[in-house]
């Protein structure tokens, strides 16, 4: 007689293996997903292998006793047996189904800058926005830094409420989608866990996701260095490449050297643009946005940063877009 699916709070486990193979894709190795499942839903399974049960039943490789409904997946042509591999296939994020979005970098709570974002949240509001991209860097994690620190700075906790208080804010006041992307800032968090407590690495409970997912509703976050697509517009917070992006002449030169593309870039804090045309006549474009936090930081009082945001309008068509990139100064859009 065949199992039945167990309950697991609202889900069953064919349900949860489901969800999983479909975010991860059919090329991803059973055994390396059901390792990802057991470790983020260790209450659901009673170890890996019977993770990896469930998974081979909806691919329909054991009578594991659910009816199959999806055929097995396309895997990796293996003829020789090597064994199975944790290589894990990277994917850009889409960014789909909005007209306009406001897009900010930098902010670095809490060393933000109050007249900069406001600056930026007169015009999104001013246009009507009905997406809002928060280009990485968003909170500063001071404390958390490999680098030498003040003691006295403010706190870890500190710094997490006031970007509870800020996201909360900035979806009061647009109403419209958030989106994260987390910056080299933001990951201090979680890589600080893993260097101090690796053996609370990967719990749910103290991920940073979950610890602002626990202040402000509706958040949606972009981690793993992925890179986000819209339409014909990569877009990147400018940390991905291991080097960092620089040129002699603009952060937007450099990053058309790395991207080859139409693209954008926050993470330099500086406003640039940059064009070449190819041999077939087509125009790419690559910008570098401005910070939205304090301009002369102790660590770096000399630079060349300025304050600056953008807005992003997308076709319908999937392909063309158009991307207006802004300075201020004093507080004043330029």
């Amino acid at each position: 007689m065949p199992k039945k699916e167990v309950p697991v709070k609202g889900f069953t486990k064919v349900n949860i293996a489901r969800q999983y193979r479909d975010k991860f894709g059919a090329t991803m190795p059973t055994l390396t997903l059901a390792r990802i499942m057991y470790k983020e839903n260790d209450l659901a399974f009673k170890n890996v292998e019977d993770a990896r049960s469930v998974l081979r039943g909806i691919e329909g490789k054991n009578n594991y006793g659910c009816v199959v409904t999806h055929p097995a997946p396309e895997r990796p042509r293996n003829p020789y047996k090597l064994p199975e591999s944790d290589e894990r296939e990277w994917l850009p994020y889409i960014l789909t189904g909005f007209k306009k979005v406001g897009i900010l970098s930098d902010i670095h709570v809490p060393y933000h800058s109050i007249t900069a974002i406001t600056a930026a949240l007169d015009h999104f509001v001013k246009i009507g926005i009905d997406c809002l991209l928060l280009d990485g860097d968003l909170i500063d994690f001071y404390g958390l830094s490999k680098y030498e620190k003040d003691p006295k700075k403010r706190s870890v906790p500190d710094e997490i409420d006031k970007l509870g208080e800020l996201l909360n804010q900035l979806g009061n006041i647009l109403k419209c989608k958030l989106l994260y992307k987390l910056g080299n800032h933001d990951e201090r968090y979680d890589n600080f866990i893993m260097r101090k407590a690796p053996e609370l690495y990967g719990l749910p409970d103290i991920k940073f996701e979950t610890l602002i997912n626990n202040r402000v509703e509706g958040i949606e976050f972009i981690g793993d260095k992925r890179i986000i697509q819209a339409n014909a517009l990569d877009i990147i917070h400018g940390h991905e490449f291991v080097q960092g992006i620089f040129s002699p002449v603009n952060v937007a030169r450099g990053l058309s050297l790395r991207a080859k593309t139409n693209a954008v870039q926050g993470h330099n804090h500086q406003t640039s643009e940059h064009s070449e045309p190819n041999l077939r006549g087509e125009i790419k474009t690559t910008w570098s946005l401005g910070c939205n936090c304090e301009l002369h930081p102790e660590y770096m009082p000399i630079n060349k940063w300025n304050h600056g945001y953008a807005t992003l309008e997308l076709d319908s068509n999937g392909i063309d877009f158009s991307f207006k990139n802004y300075r201020v100064k004093n507080g004043k859009t330029l």
